[in-house]
């Protein structure tokens, strides 16, 4: 009996980190693949390629508007921030207001991030799947 009920225990546990590691691949393609996060949220190397050991941690913005076409301009940000849980964004809104974020587009004051960040309004499954892989991030 005890054997039989050790048995579906493991099973279950394989069957649950395989649907984890489903998940994570999932929202590694939403963020990187479909959102491209990477983009703005990776420092480049010298060679203008993305550094790999700084994967999601936050860059400086090598673009800009040309001229300013009215207010927004003024809350343009020159950095991105690190979008790991080591972050300070993850670290100052919790991951509660962070997946809250991918699926309102809304900060937790209620407004939209400033630009250059688009305001990404994803279903709850896209949202914690690119939860999952951001928690994976070291």
């Amino acid at each position: 009996m005890f054997g039989i009920l050790r048995a579906s225990i493991a099973l279950l546990a394989v069957s649950l980190s395989f649907a984890g590691e489903k998940e994570v691949a999932y929202g590694k393609y939403l963020a990187e693949e479909v959102s491209k996060c990477q983009e703005c949220h990776t420092p480049k190397t010298a060679t203008g390629e993305l550094d790999k050991t700084k994967w999601m941690k936050g860059a400086t913005l090598d673009f800009q508007p040309v001229t300013p076409a009215d207010k927004w301009y003024e809350r343009w940000h020159k950095t991105s921030p690190d979008i790991t849980p080591s972050g300070r964004l993850w670290q100052r809104w919790g991951e509660k207001a962070m997946l809250e974020y991918l699926q309102t587009g809304l900060t937790p004051k209620g407004k939209p991030a400033d630009p250059p960040m688009p305001a990404y309004k994803l279903k709850k499954a896209d949202a914690e799947a690119m939860m999952e892989y951001l928690k994976s991030l070291k």
